[in-house]
């Protein structure tokens, strides 16, 4: 057993790479996303019991914390699909290496950034 090694237990000051912040990021999105079910499962119920309930759940979307809601919702659906689609190219053998992964986290955290702007250009 080595005891020279360096022992730094405070989180706070290690300095990620970008892939590992790309990667928290994707799955901070998806257990956002594992709550959000319930919001858009309600929301869909709710718009399918009737005209008059559709036109309620309509109206609600007015209101500025909903539409804040369902752009949270909307960004964290978004980035966690350019970030699975990141993924699924990876498992096509593409972009394995070190560099290969930074570009990789950069253009999935640009491709996340322009999908989360338009889902708040769609919204507001």
């Amino acid at each position: 057993m080595n005891s020279n090694r360096p022992k730094n237990l405070d989180l706070t000051t290690i300095e990620l790479p970008l892939p590992a912040k790309a990667s928290i990021l994707h799955r901070i999105s998806g257990f956002a996303l594992f709550f959000a079910v319930a919001f858009m499962l309600t929301a869909l119920n709710a718009s399918l019991e009737s005209a008059e309930s559709f036109a309620a759940l309509k109206a609600t979307f007015d209101n500025g914390l909903v539409k804040l809601i369902t752009w949270l919702i909307l960004s964290a659906l978004g980035y966690h699909l350019v970030a699975g689609i990141k993924h699924l190219v990876l498992d096509a053998g593409i972009g394995e290496s070190k560099e290969g992964g930074r570009v990789g986290a950069i253009i999935t955290l640009i491709g996340g950034a322009i999908v989360i702007a338009l889902a708040g250009v769609w919204v507001w």
